[in-house]
């Protein structure tokens, strides 16, 4: 594993993704998830995203239990999670899935996040989607509150557009540390948007969800046609033997030359699959190659 610097931790540069981890949440898909965590922290992973709407709270949850069979390993680990999405009929009967940045649903949330992970603060705190109707001045006075009562050590975001992160961190006193944001061979936005200009220019760590998407399953909202999988996967067999590795590990490669430091997610609950993934981390990727698969991508030479 290779670590990155975050604020005062030393973060594992790939980040162990907690969405999955109770599958359909039977007592089998709880145990896999377990053996999942240990297999990510034998493999160097010290980093570990959450949401509070993961498995509807029960990801949390079971993170929780294994913190409180090893609490010792709490002081081993960077914990992030999210909150901000208000899922339907919450609170009341009728009301509409819907963003939520008001000071009483983040502290009830972040306080929920604590109770179901078993520890007092939370390394990370992001607003997992942006609320349209968000203040910036509230959204301050409740990351102070968070920060000042020892729940929040540390904020970020999740899918926001470099405008709305100028316009949050303009009346941040401390740093936004992250942006998560989708980043793949599919989704290349961030590239063209400003998203990982900023980043490099205010030191915000980009975090990738969804980096597999488009290669070991379909993107969301994909758009390729079976023209343009055909000649994705052809490129990247050729690179995948010239590197001596699996394409889905190219791929992590393909992210990680980026400078911007982005820091891949691994959501897979595979013990082998978790360990596989550090061996982008050790691919000597070239610039040429990196253009070569960009290429493939657009299927057209760059202009």
């Amino acid at each position: 594993m290779k670590y990155i610097k975050l604020a005062e931790y030393d973060s594992s540069r790939l980040i162990y993704g907690c969405m999955r981890i109770t599958g359909d949440n039977a007592s089998q898909d709880r145990a896999k998830g377990k053996q999942a965590i240990q297999a990510a922290l034998e493999a160097g992973y010290n980093h570990f995203d959450h949401a509070d709407i993961y498995g509807g709270g029960e990801s949390e949850s079971l993170f929780g239990e294994i913190l409180a069979q090893s609490p010792s390993l709490r002081d081993e680990m960077i914990l992030t999670s999210k909150a901000g999405i208000r899922v339907g009929n919450m609170p009341n009967s009728g009301d509409p899935k819907c963003y939520d940045f008001s000071d009483a649903y983040l502290t009830q949330q972040v306080e929920g996040s604590l109770s179901r992970l078993n520890t007092d603060y939370l390394d990370l705190f992001l607003l997992h989607r942006p609320d349209y109707l968000f203040s910036a001045e509230q959204v301050a006075q409740t990351f102070n509150k968070l920060r000042v009562s020892g729940k929040v050590k540390h904020f970020g975001v999740s899918n926001f557009s470099p405008s709305q992160v100028a316009l949050l961190q303009s009346v941040l006193d401390e740093p936004l540390l992250v942006n998560q944001v989708e980043i793949n061979i599919h989704n290349i936005n961030s590239f063209n948007d400003g998203t990982l200009d900023q980043c490099q220019q205010l030191g915000i760590t980009p975090i990738a969800w969804c980096p597999l998407g488009g290669v070991v399953y379909p993107a969301w909202g994909n758009t390729f046609s079976k023209t343009d999988e055909a000649r994705i996967e052809n490129e990247l067999a050729k690179q995948a033997q010239k590197y001596n590795c699996s394409p889905w590990q190219l791929i992590l490669a393909w992210l990680l030359k980026h400078p911007a430091n982005i820091c891949p997610i691994i959501g897979s609950t595979t013990a082998e699959r978790i360990h596989a993934a550090t061996t982008a981390l050790e691919l000597n990727y070239s610039h040429e190659d990196w253009y070569r698969l960009l290429e493939a991508r657009n299927g057209q030479e760059l202009p």
